[in-house]
């Protein structure tokens, strides 16, 4: 397929113009749970989602990108580290802290861990971080605040303190975005939505927008349609204020969709952070033949969306099928659009990955990429995708292994990206190779985890 005018001047003018002429803002749209499917612009027979459709066309659709755990906590980690959360002991979600010592975790991320936000704000940019946190929990009352991991402001839930109501996300954005641009700073902003998570909190005007629809199919519909609309008003923000040129709009997701047990009634629940709101039975994501769902180290639990927008950077209507972009990417390459210089000794676990997104070209990624996870062992019959503990991604080829590596799948992620030819049998070579650098990185792992990072409230724990 040729490249259009268009096209090509756009790509021409990313190679042309110097990065360091203008500092651009930074936003980072961090969906919770929202599947690679969940998109109008993917397919989605009944959601509408314009304004993230509209990011789309007016910039590039990655459909090769994966994030670094199954779940929430270890995910988001990724993202502020650059690292593998496994590196910090985060191999699930934060929880009270009993279950947080079961399993071996800490009570939080460490402040004084390579943080994006702190490496940014201190080159100068205004920092802020709205909507979920949970890089800790609200049910633990001693946790760190987000403030004190580099934001200049913040409003959020699950941490400790007061939580932001769930759909105050975007007026606080923009109220950011007004302020850095009187201070005349660049701003990085995480807008990190609560939508397509439990509970789900829907608004009558969103439930009226889909009236036709079965209830489950209703309530899913419309609490996507009213994040895609706060997104919209963000959006529609950067061009009153006439720097939507200026800035670089990411939309992602943290992990793949959640499904309800078969035969799950729909019902109400309430959650410490975000309220009341309908259970996981109204849970209706799709991964488009992906396989799995959260918690699966399958491509259906760790491949979402990823859509890029930097107008007269970042070419406009196209789709990247073969760049392989990770979550732990996202640091180094947030701070080479930045001009930011990374740390003296820090040595992130992803890869500046500015060329992929401007549209130029680079070969399959030779950084390896690992992934930890507790996981079921046997394979669970009502779950048959959710037994990985271990995967890596090697070039084109990624492993999958059971907790102590006795049963392993291979896959050629070029060839058959929805995993449906295991070729552990006819590649054993292969096999061999990654089983080893799977080993190889297990031992690099710490046992525990240290620093301050654990709640009082460890010590009257038996």
């Amino acid at each position: 397929m040729g490249v259009s005018l268009k096209s090509f001047l756009i790509l021409l003018g990313a190679c042309l113009l110097p990065l360091s002429a203008d500092r651009p803002n930074i936003l980072f749209i961090f969906a919770d749970d929202w599947g690679w499917g969940d998109l109008s612009c993917h397919g989605h027979p009944y959601v509408k989602t314009p304004n993230i459709d509209r990011l789309a066309a007016e910039g590039t659709d990655f459909h090769r990108f994966s994030v670094a755990s199954g779940v929430c906590s270890p995910s988001r980690t990724a993202v502020m580290t650059g690292h593998f959360p496994a590196r910090y002991n985060i191999d699930g979600h934060f929880a009270w802290v009993p279950s947080n010592a079961k399993r071996n975790m800490p009570d939080w991320l460490d402040p004084k861990a390579p943080l994006l936000s702190r490496m940014l704000k201190d080159s100068g940019y205004a920092t802020a971080h709205y909507g979920k946190w949970h890089l800790a929990n609200n049910m633990i009352p001693d946790s760190p605040l987000p403030i004190e991991y580099g934001y200049d402001e913040y409003g959020a839930f699950n941490c400790a303190g007061e939580q932001i109501p769930v759909h105050e996300d975007s007026e606080q954005t923009v109220a950011f975005i007004e302020k850095s641009q009187r201070a005349g700073k660049p701003f990085f902003i995480n807008l990190w939505l609560h939508e397509p998570h439990t509970p789900f909190h829907t608004v009558p005007k969103y439930r009226w927008r889909f009236r036709d629809l079965p209830e489950k199919d209703n309530i899913y519909a419309s609490v996507l349609s009213h994040a895609d609309d706060r997104i919209g008003e963000v959006l529609d923000a950067l061009d009153r204020l006439e720097i939507a040129d200026d800035t670089l709009v990411i939309f992602s997701s943290d992990n793949g969709p959640a499904r309800g047990s078969r035969g799950a009634e729909l019902g109400l629940m309430h959650d410490t952070a975000t309220g009341a709101g309908y259970n996981i039975a109204a849970a209706r994501g799709i991964t488009s033949g992906r396989k799995g769902y959260k918690s699966a180290l399958f491509e259906g639990g760790i491949g979402v969306p990823f859509i890029a927008r930097w107008p007269g950077r970042i070419a406009a209507g196209q789709i990247d099928r073969d760049s392989m972009i990770s979550a732990v990417d996202l640091l180094p390459t947030f701070c080479a659009i930045a001009g930011v210089k990374l740390p003296k000794g820090y040595q992130p676990d992803g890869v500046n990955q500015m060329d992929a997104l401007m549209g130029r070209k680079a070969p399959i990624r030779e950084k390896p990429l690992y992934w930890k996870m507790a996981s079921a062992w046997p394979i669970p019959e009502s779950r048959p995708y959710h037994w990985v503990s271990y995967a890596t991604v090697d070039r084109n080829w990624k492993l999958l292994a059971n907790d102590d590596l006795s049963y392993l799948e291979l896959y050629d992620l070029v060839a058959d990206p929805l995993e449906k030819r295991d070729l552990k049998t006819s590649r054993p070579e292969v096999v061999a190779e990654l089983s080893a650098k799977i080993r190889s990185w297990q031992s690099e792992l710490p046992e525990k985890p240290t620093g301050d990072v654990f709640s009082a409230e460890r010590a009257l724990l038996d």
